[in-house]
């Protein structure tokens, strides 16, 4: 009977090495899948908010073009135009790792820039998602409502007496 029990220990003892080495592995697969998940949505979110800048920075070089020669407001936005193109093929060239580290340096010995940066960053967030969407329930909302037809009564029925 000891050859029995020590060769169900030692089986136990093994089944519970090949489960724990499978469940190792299954997880250090889906911890490869989940990176490679938010890698790839990294890419497409850091790809979207350069094209958003980039948009940004056309649409001023376009009112910059339409402002007086030399005006100081045309001078501003032609400045700020090529300094969000200048952000925009940053954003497409680096890293997120980087862009955090860079934003940090920035917003320690610039905090206004930052902030006017952050400010510039959520306008552009907002105008990407009402051009991707909106909001379903108020167009919902306002397509289902159709008012009723006003029917005239007759002068007899807004008198009480018997409609003609």
């Amino acid at each position: 009977m000891t050859d029995t029990t020590g060769n169900t220990a030692g089986s136990t003892e093994e089944t519970r090495r090949n489960m724990t080495d499978r469940a190792r592995e299954a997880a250090t697969d889906a911890a490869g899948t989940a990176r490679e998940m938010a890698e790839d949505q990294t890419r497409r979110a850091k790809t979207v908010v350069a094209e958003e800048v980039g948009g940004v920075a056309h649409a001023l070089r376009k009112a910059a073009d339409d402002l007086r020669e030399g005006s100081p407001q045309e001078r501003t936005f032609a400045q700020i135009a090529e300094t969000l193109a200048d952000v925009s093929e940053t954003i497409r060239g680096k890293d997120v790792g980087e862009m955090v580290h860079e934003a940090n340096l920035v917003a320690r010995r610039h905090p206004l820039t930052f902030l006017g940066g952050a400010a510039l960053l959520g306008f552009a967030a907002v105008r990407f998602a009402k051009a991707s969407g909106g909001h379903p329930q108020e167009s919902h909302a306002r397509r289902d409502y159709t008012p009723a037809p006003s029917v005239p009564a007759s002068p007899g029925a807004a008198a009480g007496g018997p409609a003609e």
